[in-house]
């Protein structure tokens, strides 16, 4: 497969599930620090936190830098009761990493340090008030969750919080000034982005907090990047005050292309959306969005993805498009063979934003990205439950003379998938196939235009078929 030197969505290998990923740069390597998803687990967040990295110059070339923090390592969770949240980490002003996080079982701020970006981290305290209570036990403070943090000098920017809709007792978004020893509180907590109660009247009504806060920093701009309560979305606001004045932006990125009219109708769901959580990060020059999908047709196995982005010169930025190239420079070779875990795009013609783990899906219903075997088994993900009208779509491919197009696929199916390079668009040939207990190869003369596009494959016939992968030719 076209595997190697190419950068895909998701940009780390198909068996791996790190979700809520924040993205960094440390010693001219690109480190990710997320939570850890187990595949076809039953909760969020199952496994320790790992981290991988890249070379700045290379997107494509993740590396595995092992476990950086067990769940085992929270107090008093031996019996792994209590699953590590999404993480943050930032370096001190003694050169050191520390790392963030809120376990599930205590809405208070934990860190860990480490002397390398790469870990292992070792528990160093909680972030406290100057008395020493625990920020998050004192009467009156709201819940802490989703950690996230920015040190400027001696001062660590501290940002928290999860508002459900409708919850009162939630205010939004926090911002708590940390000292030097990146614990202690020196500005007790300030609400920056308000809770959907809240937002009416303000230039969050919409689009109010519910979790994801990051914080980030371009030229005189702080950028806050939080989950709205549409929650497959990321949005951002800005201030030129780290902890104050925060005003809307807009959406950056959803994770069901909800509101993307640049192909097809706005509110069109492409994917099978949820919760999302992430970052912005400039590399080399470009700058790119770090989000998360949503796999096996539950809320439980999420995987890592990236767009490029541009913050436009009035510090605006537009919402981008989901793609299968991400990371890469440019679109995908438009030749040889791309395993199916790659699409960007996924639905059938019964339409749904959300990922639902106990209706349709438990019906295989909806088709989804799956892979066989066990969490930690490097097996090569594909699409499961491809029923007729399912649709699973690739964004770009750099094409010249393609004249066959081959897909292999497996399962109770007989019918026929069309090829289109549009999802609504003409259909420029068909590849039928038939029942298989295992994978095989079909392939029909196709001929797709000179140029850069995408490519939609649709399944039309009876029964289930899986979808490993397509070759073009």
């Amino acid at each position: 497969m076209n595997i190697q030197k190419q950068g895909f969505n998701p940009y780390l290998p198909s068996w791996e599930y790190i979700p809520d990923a924040e993205p960094y740069i440390f010693n001219d390597r690109v480190y990710i620090y997320g939570s850890h998803d187990r595949f076809n687990g039953y909760a969020y967040c199952l496994n320790d936190y790992v981290t991988w990295s890249a070379p700045v110059d290379d997107l494509s070339d993740w590396r595995y830098e092992g476990v950086i923090l067990k769940a085992t390592d929270v107090e008093n969770n031996s019996d792994r009761d209590s699953c590590l949240y999404a993480p943050d980490v930032t370096q001190g002003v003694d050169g050191r990493y520390y790392i963030y996080y809120v376990d599930s079982k205590r809405s208070i701020v934990s860190v860990a340090v480490s002397d390398s970006p790469a870990g292992y981290f070792d528990f160093y305290g909680y972030v406290r008030y100057e008395d020493g209570t625990i920020l998050g036990t004192r009467q009156g403070d709201e819940p802490q969750f989703d950690p996230a943090v920015l040190t400027e000098g001696d001062r660590t920017y501290l940002y928290t919080g999860f508002c459900s809709r409708g919850d009162k007792s939630r205010s939004g978004a926090m911002a708590t000034v940390l000292g030097p020893d990146m614990l202690t509180i020196i500005e007790e907590p300030t609400i920056i982005v308000p809770s959907e109660p809240y937002g009416k009247g303000t230039s969050f009504e919409g689009y109010e907090f519910f979790e994801a806060p990051s914080i980030r920093k371009h030229k005189d701009t702080y950028y806050f990047v939080y989950s709205s309560i549409q929650m497959h979305e990321l949005c951002y606001a800005t201030s030129k005050h780290p902890t104050k004045d925060f005003v809307y932006g807009g959406v950056i990125v959803s994770n069901c292309d909800y509101n993307i009219d640049t192909y097809k109708p706005a509110l069109k769901p492409m994917f099978y959306g949820g919760n999302n959580h992430g970052s912005i990060i400039c590399i080399k020059d470009q700058w790119y969005v770090f989000y998360h999908r949503h796999t096996n047709g539950t809320n439980y196995s999420r995987q890592a993805c990236m767009e490029k982005i541009t913050i436009n010169e009035d510090g605006t930025i537009d919402q981008v498009e989901m793609t299968s190239c991400g990371p890469n420079n440019g679109p995908l070779r438009g030749f040889g063979e791309y395993p199916t875990y790659l699409a960007c795009n996924l639905f059938c013609s019964e339409e749904s934003i959300y990922t639902d783990f106990t209706g349709a899906w438990m019906n295989n219903q909806f088709p989804k990205i799956t892979q066989d075997n066990k969490d930690g088994d490097e097996e090569i993900g594909y699409i499961a439950n491809m029923k007729d009208s399912a649709t699973a779509g690739f964004k770009y491919f750099d094409c010249k003379g393609i004249k066959k197009v081959g897909i292999k696929t497996r399962g109770y199916a007989n019918g026929e998938f069309e090829v289109r390079t549009s999802w609504d668009g003409e259909v420029l040939g068909r590849i039928p196939i038939g029942f298989s207990n295992v994978w095989k190869e079909y392939s029909s003369d196709i001929v797709i235009p000179d140029g850069v596009n995408a490519l939609y494959f649709t399944y039309k016939g009876e029964g289930s078929a899986s979808f490993a992968s397509f070759t073009l030719e």
